[in-house]
């Protein structure tokens, strides 16, 4: 029996359908989970969902369809920030100077610790159901902050007495800076401050 020729989706144009259907709720997803990010980072855990959803430009339905919960998106929104840091390391590191990629990478690290801010009361929901969430997120952050601390020690761009750990501790401070209206701005400031400390010294061991 002579064999057929596979079905082409110009052959199925259900099956065009459903791929594009697909394709538009993967579309809807992602884009709630970036309208999300903002809306948390912007007004905390409590954003409307239905600004949310209007933001993105879906209904509500949508976002209940692909987030039950509100703890289900904070989880997604929050995991989305971890990669999203952790891609920017890899992508800084191949771009930038060793110290040039680390100093952008923390005033990125400032944008993850407004999100982060947004969904304390969540985040502390979450840790108490989802043992394994911080201590896997918190372990790829730390790491991504260690590979470009040790690149730029290397390059002889830092002080070589630095270590990676005293940095994460150093931003750690502003995640508990007093939420006021230029906390931002003020925190990017610090980040510049922390790196001319960084820098100072460099190459003279």
């Amino acid at each position: 029996m002579a064999s057929q020729p596979p079905v082409t989706v110009e052959d199925n144009p259900d099956a065009a359908a459903t791929k594009k259907l697909r394709a538009d709720a993967q579309r809807n997803r992602d884009r709630l989970v970036e309208v999300a990010a903002a809306a948390f980072a912007a007004h905390g855990v409590d954003a409307s969902l239905e600004e949310i959803a209007r933001q993105a430009g879906v209904g509500i339905g949508t976002l209940y369809r692909h987030f039950p919960t509100r703890e289900h998106l904070v989880e997604v929104v929050y995991r989305r920030e971890v990669e999203g840091l952790c891609q920017a390391a890899d992508e800084l590191s191949r771009t930038e100077a060793p110290d040039v990629a680390l100093e952008q990478w923390m005033q990125r690290f400032v944008d993850y610790i407004a999100t982060k801010r947004g969904l304390t009361t969540s985040l502390r929901i979450l840790m108490s159901t989802n043992s394994t969430l911080f201590s896997d997120t918190s372990g790829r952050v730390t790491q991504a902050l260690r590979r470009l601390v040790e690149a730029a020690v290397a390059a002889g761009a830092i002080r070589d007495d630095v270590d990676s750990s005293d940095v994460l501790h150093a931003l750690g401070g502003i995640y508990s800076a007093p939420d006021t209206k230029d906390w931002r701005d003020r925190s990017r400031r610090l980040v510049k401050l922390l790196m001319d400390g960084l820098r100072f010294g460099a190459g003279k061991g």
